[in-house]
């Protein structure tokens, strides 16, 4: 075999088993974690003001993405009921385990910040694990 079209076989070889094991990888990957709050808020302007920005603050420093926050402010996306009566405000977030969740919610920060929240709201949350992909 020449050695141009050894190379180029070498190489397409080489993707392949590449492209392979990506796979392999990304299959053996735990799917994220949702958290999800019902949030409903008394207070509107206080809530917005001294706990929303101090909570999600905590939470993107431990790991939390949001993905959805809706309801409560006349500006922000509404939350659309189907089925019962929609939450006030509701709030998804994104985790890389549950193991963070309850780190980051167990922590003395924000059982600190949740004290400011339970003035102005009340919360239903809970974790739904993905599926894998």
């Amino acid at each position: 075999m020449k050695t141009p079209y050894a190379v180029a076989l070498a190489l397409v070889t080489g993707f392949g088993l590449g492209a392979v094991a990506v796979q392999g990888l990304h299959a053996q990957g735990k799917p994220p974690v949702y958290y999800v709050t019902e949030i409903d808020v008394s207070n509107p302007e206080a809530y917005a003001k001294e706990y929303a920005p101090k909570a999600q603050a905590i939470i993107k420093a431990a790991g939390g993405r949001f993905l959805a926050i809706g309801g409560a402010a006349a500006s922000g996306p509404k939350v659309t009921a189907f089925d019962g009566e929609a939450p006030k405000r509701a709030v998804v977030q994104v985790w890389d385990s549950l193991e963070k969740i309850e780190t980051w919610f167990n922590s003395a920060e924000y059982r600190e910040a949740r004290k400011i929240g339970d003035k102005y709201a009340t919360f239903r949350s809970f974790a739904v694990e993905g599926l894998p992909q």
